[in-house]
């Protein structure tokens, strides 16, 4: 129950840094109003409330006591004149007697106090009115003679304290959530400039005119992404250097066979020679691009409908059965050469091993996901994620035949986690082999 109650709690609670660092500001504040009201309520405003009352409830008895002892009109007519400077309204009717009610009509704070204050000064019948009108506050006390009707202000029972230390409390609540959301705003600014920043960079793209501000704890943080990300662009830009030299050294050797094996007689072990050789240089090529990863190519604005229609194309051209499904236009930055070789990897993997492959493409929020679905004999769902790993090929369940250096799917892999998206494999509804790949727009 307990945990319920935590994860009920934790349900409406701000998500963003901002609103938990005002929250943290706020909370204190609210509880500190709450507690100066409660103080206020209990000890200044009932007090002054009840010298009100009790104040008023004095004048009505001296002016009942002074009724008891006029006897003529003049008498009267003065007792109404000093009732009126003391701002009571005065009404007597003769004869008439309280009906049978409860003695307050309400039950608010300035009903319970007059009440008191009546039975403490007055103690006589009474009944208090606070409702039938807005600006005047309605006694009525039963007499010997009959009822004697007094109007008093309602101002005279409430204290204007009251007003201003409410509108004191909510003027400065709001100025200081006003004070502290902009200093939180700015304070907050720098983590949010490093979070895109380490968001662009884990996407391959590059971040322009990013440097360490803000609070000394996020400053070091931002020189440490930096530093990172500098030792990461330095070792990139080494491997793609050295395996520039690699791949011309190796390819001389080979070109000088094939040109060798060229001006041989044909003959079986000749031919034997150009298979092998073939194989050495598609190895030599496949393993280049997965050490190499497309990861120095510049990022750029790109359609990937585009992209997907020529990987089809080619695809097509080779004798592949494939369709595309896509989304009209799927714009976004991208690094188009790496992302095509990615989707050229995994539709020529479907294509190898399958009669018939189906290249499906949408926008979902701010991924784009591209579905590879294929008719072929598929992956047992226990090596899908194996078959990832170098070299790795799948000798029962994938014809030996068709060749292949079990880099396809490590490199297009590779390429779409350079991008900040990923690859999994899946059962597909066409019977084979589904490849979902979901990529950051």
């Amino acid at each position: 129950m307990f945990l319920a109650m935590k994860m009920g709690v934790k349900r409406y609670l701000p998500k963003s840094f901002l609103g938990r660092s005002i929250m943290i500001i706020i909370t204190p504040l609210i509880l500190l109003q709450v507690v100066s009201t409660w103080i206020f309520y209990d000890r200044h405003w009932t007090t002054i409330t009840r010298r009100l009352a009790d104040s008023v409830a004095s004048e009505i008895a001296l002016v009942i006591d002074a009724r008891s002892v006029v006897e003529n009109a003049a008498s009267s007519d003065w007792l109404s004149r000093a009732a009126g400077d003391l701002g009571l309204l005065v009404n007597f009717q003769q004869g008439k007697i309280l009906p049978n009610a409860p003695a307050v009509g309400g039950s608010g704070i300035l009903d319970t106090r007059l009440a008191n204050a009546m039975r403490e000064r007055v103690r006589r019948p009474f009944h208090i009115d606070t409702w039938s009108h807005e600006r005047l506050v309605q006694i009525k006390v039963q007499l010997p003679d009959g009822v004697i009707e007094i109007f008093v202000s309602r101002q005279r029972l409430f204290s204007s304290t009251t007003y201003i230390f409410v509108m004191w409390m909510v003027g400065t609540s709001l100025l200081l959530f006003a004070i502290a959301t902009i200093f939180m705003r700015n304070q907050v600014r720098p983590i949010r400039r490093l979070a895109n920043a380490v968001d662009s960079f884990g996407k391959g793209r590059d971040v322009p005119g990013f440097k360490p501000e803000g609070a000394t704890e996020i400053r070091r943080a931002a020189a440490a992404f930096e530093r990172m990300r500098s030792r990461i662009n330095n070792a990139m830009t080494q491997r793609t250097e050295m395996l520039a030299g690699v791949s011309h050294d190796l390819r001389t050797p080979l070109t000088r066979m094939k040109l060798q094996l060229a001006l041989l007689e044909e003959s079986p072990k000749v031919k034997e020679l150009e298979e092998d050789l073939r194989e050495m240089e598609i190895m030599v090529e496949e393993f280049l691009s997965f050490a190499r990863g497309e990861g120095t190519e510049e990022v750029s604005e790109n359609d990937l409908s585009v992209i997907l229609g020529s990987v089809v194309r080619s695809a097509g051209a080779s004798g592949g059965n494939v369709t595309l499904e896509t989304d009209r236009e799927l714009r976004f930055y991208m690094r188009p050469n790496a992302i095509r070789r990615c989707f050229t990897n995994l539709v020529v993997n479907a294509t190898t091993h399958s009669d018939k492959v189906e290249v499906h493409a949408e926008r979902r929020g701010n991924l784009v996901e591209v579905l590879v679905d294929d008719d072929g004999p598929g992956i047992p769902e226990d090596l899908r994620e194996a078959v990832f790993k170098p070299f790795y090929r799948l000798d029962a369940s994938r014809n030996p035949k068709t060749g292949g250096t079990g880099l396809g799917l490590s490199i297009a892999r590779d390429l779409a986690r350079g991008s900040g998206g990923d690859i999994v494999l899946e059962e597909s509804p066409l019977g084979g082999l589904r490849a979902r790949v979901r990529l950051p727009v």
